[in-house]
């Protein structure tokens, strides 16, 4: 097949899974949100609550597999993982926008993720994050496509890129947990009965802030790493 060929179908097939992601959010949004999305969430089953989150592990093992089937090295699958998540997740707020209207605007807060926590943030922070991953993964397949034999990163590009997503995670993250973490320790000592019970916290949570240096911060150690990947010369396997 040829790469352009190749190209189109994952990107049509990481679109395709767009769409779908944003009807089973329809179909959510109609059954416990007529009035439109706001926080704090509604309260849903625990089966509806479990299987959300066994859909989301499946869409991560879905996109997992068509990387494999992509590429013949793990830094080609690497790369073409992040183009299917990338588009599939900016495809998704396309179809939003198209189906119901949603969101408002860029800086509309969204929950973004459910494992191993809930993810929340503005919807342009995950399209900024994906347009990132986006050119991460052109840099490495452009450089693959030059030479053969760059099948590896250096150790320091993977400590950016690592410690970079690891921020943006805890960017996404710190809100709730600083919710749960100031919830718990206003409970007194005789009211601990919902203390562990997560479903319950999520219906009483309301995002307050988004850490916007943080989240840069992580986001400048990605592109720090399409630096170094721009500027390394792949003349041996050792090099690189």
């Amino acid at each position: 097949m040829k790469p352009l060929t190749k190209t189109l179908w994952i990107v049509f097939f990481a679109v395709a899974m767009g769409y779908l992601e944003s009807a089973v959010v329809v179909y959510l949004r109609e059954l416990y949100y007529p009035e439109g999305f706001d926080f704090p969430l509604k309260a849903m089953t625990q089966t509806v609550a479990v299987t959300e989150l066994y859909r989301e592990l499946a869409t991560l093992i879905m996109i997992l597999a068509v990387s494999v089937l992509a590429a013949e090295f793990w830094l080609q699958r690497f790369a073409w993982f992040l183009v299917v998540f990338s588009v599939w997740d900016i495809a998704y707020y396309v179809f939003l926008k198209a189906l119901i209207g949603w969101p408002a605007s860029f800086f509309t807060t969204d929950i973004l993720f459910l494992l191993p926590s809930i993810w929340t943030g503005p919807v342009i922070a995950p399209v900024i994050n994906s347009l990132t991953m986006i050119l991460v993964a052109a840099v490495i397949l452009k450089k693959s496509k030059e030479s053969n034999i760059f099948t590896r990163l250096s150790g320091m590009v993977w400590i950016l890129l690592g410690t970079g997503s690891l921020i943006v995670l805890i960017a996404y993250m710190i809100d709730f947990a600083t919710f749960v973490l100031d919830y718990r320790h206003s409970l007194s000592s005789g009211d601990r009965s919902r203390d562990q019970n997560i479903l319950y916290l999520s219906t009483q949570f309301i995002p307050r802030s988004f850490d916007w240096l943080l989240f840069f911060s992580g986001v400048s150690l990605h592109l720090a790493a399409i630096f170094l990947i721009v500027l390394r010369k792949a003349k041996s396997p050792a090099t690189m």
